[in-house]
């Protein structure tokens, strides 16, 4: 991972509070299509964060286990769910045994994996015939005033893999083994996320580009999704809906059944 990306990678526990606050969960029927193919419930959430979707997971009926390297969003995980098991580790090293979970999902989290040595683990923890699925939430900017927000935003706040055309190309860069794993599967299910002008200008702050701006630039850019928001009709007014989908990247483990 280059210099850059590490920092951007390790930019969310800065500010583990807000994430929890302010970012949406995943689209159960996601879920749901990932663990229908899966060969039981045992579901490991890794590079889980503060618990999106591991929430989400048991929800969808998954016995569900969180591994997270960052020391202030497992603590915020930990205090969302504490009847979760949540361990530290990465992706590189996952504190699991061989064959022990049936599915392993990465909710915004694979693009930060090393797949070169993230790929064995992953096959090492899964059972036969596991599947491996990697989530992203991101704006529909097929809704206009989502596609004027995320011009005015920048790519800090909305960026690569936020929007479904960029977040297809993203994805077909993730190189998952091919020895480890089947071809993989794409798919998008319709989510949305309710805000206020105020809330969404605070999930935005989250977003690891925002994060590692200077405090000049970030309050700047920040002040430009406000003053967007409060001239949109959409938006002005107390709550509304952000339109999003939940992108689905699917595989299986290669000496399972197809």
């Amino acid at each position: 991972m280059k210099r850059d990306e590490q920092e951007l990678a390790s930019s969310f526990g800065r500010a583990a509070t807000a994430y929890a606050a302010h970012r949406p969960d995943y689209a159960q029927a996601a879920v749901r299509w990932i663990l229908d193919t899966a060969p039981g419930a045992r579901v490991l959430d890794l590079g889980a964060g503060t618990g999106k979707l591991t929430a989400t997971i048991r929800a969808a009926g998954g016995a569900v286990t969180a591994v997270e390297p960052d020391p202030a969003m497992l603590a915020e995980l930990r205090r969302e769910l504490p009847d979760v098991p949540a361990l530290a580790g990465g992706a590189e090293s996952i504190p699991l045994p061989d064959g022990s979970v049936d599915a392993v999902l990465a909710g915004n989290a694979m693009h930060w994996f090393d797949m070169g040595t993230a790929g064995p683990e992953i096959a090492r923890v899964l059972a036969p015939g596991g599947v491996v699925a990697g989530l992203w939430n991101v704006v529909d900017d097929r809704i206009d005033w989502v596609a004027g927000l995320a011009r005015v935003s920048g790519s800090a706040a909305i960026g690569p893999r936020d929007t479904p055309d960029s977040w297809r190309v993203e994805a077909a860069g993730i190189a998952l083994p091919g020895e480890l794993f089947t071809a993989a599967e794409q798919a998008t299910f319709e989510h949305g996320q309710p805000r206020t002008a105020d809330s969404l200008v605070a999930t935005l702050g989250t977003r690891a580009g925002m994060l590692v701006m200077p405090a000049d630039e970030r309050q700047a850019a920040l002040d430009r999704i406000r003053a967007f928001l409060a001239s949109r009709p959409e938006t002005a007014d107390g709550e509304f809906t952000l339109p999003m989908l939940t992108c689905v990247l699917r595989a299986r483990r290669a000496d399972g059944p197809r």
